[in-house]
């Protein structure tokens, strides 16, 4: 059966599960006070932005990118938005997302295809995987930076758990120039 005969309500678990992630907040901003933040979607599509900018400069597959930058956190959609802090280890983690993926691609023509984008990011098995992993945590570091300009609060555990994440220079450069644009008393003092 080609694609174009494929009944629209076989796309329908995917739609909406896209459209639940425009109004799921991440956990990180809820947990430190920021009840409005930003939602998942509002993160994959600046993370997608990022990919299509920045893989090509790094000699990597910007399409690819794209592709798992928007589906990355598509499981979250059923399984939640669940960080290190909440103290769910990374393989029960992906374990309830890989189900959560699972039931929404289920009948989706190619929804084998979209499980196996988000295995190659989870198991960060090619460059473009491994991108999108350290721009997930560039862009986390990037919305941090405009929650202390426009709310006034101190992030740096934000800042910390991007950094730790990078180890492209590129990237590390970019994180670099962004901690310089925190508000001075948003810095730690050196020791």
């Amino acid at each position: 059966m080609s694609y174009s005969k494929v009944p629209f309500q076989t796309l329908m678990p995917i739609l909406e599960a896209a459209g639940a992630l425009k109004n799921l907040r991440r956990s990180g901003w809820r947990r430190v006070g920021l009840p409005n933040g930003e939602s998942v979607a509002d993160h994959s599509y600046r993370l997608s932005i990022m990919a299509t900018l920045i893989a090509p400069r790094l000699g990597l597959n910007a399409e690819k990118a794209v592709r798992l930058a928007l589906f990355h956190d598509l499981p979250e959609a059923r399984a939640g938005d669940v960080t290190p802090a909440e103290g769910v280890s990374p393989n029960v983690k992906h374990a309830r997302e890989a189900v959560a993926l699972s039931e929404i691609v289920a009948n989706a023509p190619n929804g084998s295809v979209i499980y196996d984008w988000w295995r190659e990011y989870v198991c960060q098995a090619t460059p473009e995987a491994r991108l999108i992993h350290q721009l997930d945590k560039l862009e986390m570091a990037l919305q941090a930076l405009e929650y202390e300009r426009e709310e006034g609060v101190d992030l740096e555990e934000f800042w910390q758990s991007a950094r730790a994440a990078l180890c492209e220079p590129t990237l590390i450069e970019f994180y670099d120039w962004l901690y310089q644009q925190r508000p001075l008393d948003r810095r730690p003092v050196p020791r």
